[in-house]
């Protein structure tokens, strides 16, 4: 496939799956139910870290979780209900009550005093991503990474560690990268765009298994690895073919059936 019939192909899977009828079936329905800024981001970011897996359960699993925090889960954040919660009730799959706990008191913590250096201008999630002017989302996410390992003492395997420090190769770090998605593309459709600092432009596409095999079979990547490496090589593919907005390419890859 040549590279015009390859962008408008995805041009038009795009149009197609970017609708409203998609958030029905899609985890990025949960955000949409909330108004408050830090009820959508806390939102989220817990949805997104759960969304792996069959799509039924996970839909049922951030039901089940929202509905234990109640109306406002940024009120159960910063009330310390969490620290109620049985450690070994199971969330979704791997993620139990002490998971929930750890992202909890790690969000209270940012919330309450700003993150690494105490500081919080907006009292956003968002002033972690833009750290002194940054617009690097994985230095956001290590800088996430590093506040929530900091509020519990230890890392948690929930939270993917995008370095690419020796022996480190770099998570893909998808879920984080979903969850951006959600709080940053603006264009009023399936994406909420509460964040405004960070642009459309700044993201990274959301790699998973199935996205990775369809941009081979595209063409749009050879690397075989599902790394940070190839995460950047295929946005820096699709910003050839929308360099403000690459990862609205989300809405096309995710739905191509696997070439055998």
């Amino acid at each position: 496939m040549s590279r015009i019939n390859t962008k408008q192909y995805l041009d038009e899977l795009v149009e197609k799956n970017n609708t409203e009828a998609f958030i029905k079936d899609d985890p990025v329905q949960f955000p949409h139910r909330y108004c408050d800024l830090r009820d959508i981001e806390i939102v989220s970011f817990l949805v997104a870290t759960i969304a792996w897996g069959n799509r039924k359960m996970i839909l049922n699993s951030a039901n089940k979780m929202l509905d234990m925090m109640g109306k406002s889960p940024y009120d159960y954040v910063m009330s310390g209900g969490y620290e109620k919660l049985d450690d070994t009730k199971c969330v979704h799959r791997t993620f139990f009550g002490r998971d929930l706990k750890y992202y909890c008191r790690g969000l209270n913590r940012i919330y309450r005093i700003g993150g690494i250096d105490g500081i919080s201008r907006n009292n956003s999630l968002e002033d972690i991503f833009v750290k002194d002017g940054n617009h690097d989302v994985w230095r956001g996410i290590q800088n996430f990474r590093d506040i929530m390992a900091e509020a519990n003492g230890c890392t948690s395997k929930h939270i993917s560690n995008p370095s690419c420090e020796a022996p480190m190769k770099g998570s893909a770090c998808k879920r984080l990268h979903m969850a951006l998605r959600w709080l940053v593309r603006d264009d009023g459709i399936v994406d909420l765009g509460v964040w405004k600092r960070l642009k459309p432009k700044d993201l990274m596409i959301p790699l998973d298994v199935h996205v990775a095999r369809v941009s081979r079979d595209l063409g749009l990547i050879e690397r075989k690895s599902n790394d940070r490496h190839t995460v950047e090589l295929l946005t820096s593919k699709l910003r050839e073919f929308d360099e403000d907005d690459p990862v609205k390419y989300d809405f096309a890859l995710f739905g191509v059936e696997v070439m055998d």
